[in-house]
């Protein structure tokens, strides 16, 4: 096992950050107007979203970053993109799914937020790929 690329950690959790900005600002009216009047309410707190975004994406990209230090042969490319999008695919949005069922949220804004995520983890995926 390798150490940590921990710059890596830094880059892909910047990545994430910038697929969340272009993924929600092409969503944002469509979201807003499925979740229909007092659902999903659009506030204007820039900061605290884009600091949260980016605490909770880091986390994410340390655990990727230490899952892709036990690989024993880094230059086998497809396996960052194979682990990164099958957390994503297989834990991260079947437990998206789970709380949306849950909560009654339309299927679309579970659809959105599933490809953001997806999207975001194969963003990371890549910066380490790249890293290698």
């Amino acid at each position: 096992m390798g150490p940590v690329d921990w710059i890596g950690v830094f880059l892909a959790a910047c990545a994430a950050l910038a697929v969340a900005g272009a993924w929600y600002k092409l969503f944002s009216r469509p979201l807003a107007v499925m979740a229909g009047p007092g659902g999903l309410e659009v506030r204007r707190r820039p900061f605290t979203t884009i600091f949260g975004t980016f605490g909770l994406v880091l986390v994410s990209s340390a655990m990727l970053g230490h899952m892709f230090a036990r690989l024993s042969d880094p230059s086998k490319w497809w396996l960052y993109p194979m682990m990164s999008g099958g957390v994503a695919l297989f834990f991260v949005i079947p437990a998206l799914w789970t709380n949306y069922l849950h909560q009654r949220n339309p299927r679309a804004i579970a659809l959105i937020d599933a490809g953001f995520w997806l999207l975001a983890y194969l963003s990371m995926g890549l910066v380490f790929m790249l890293r290698s």
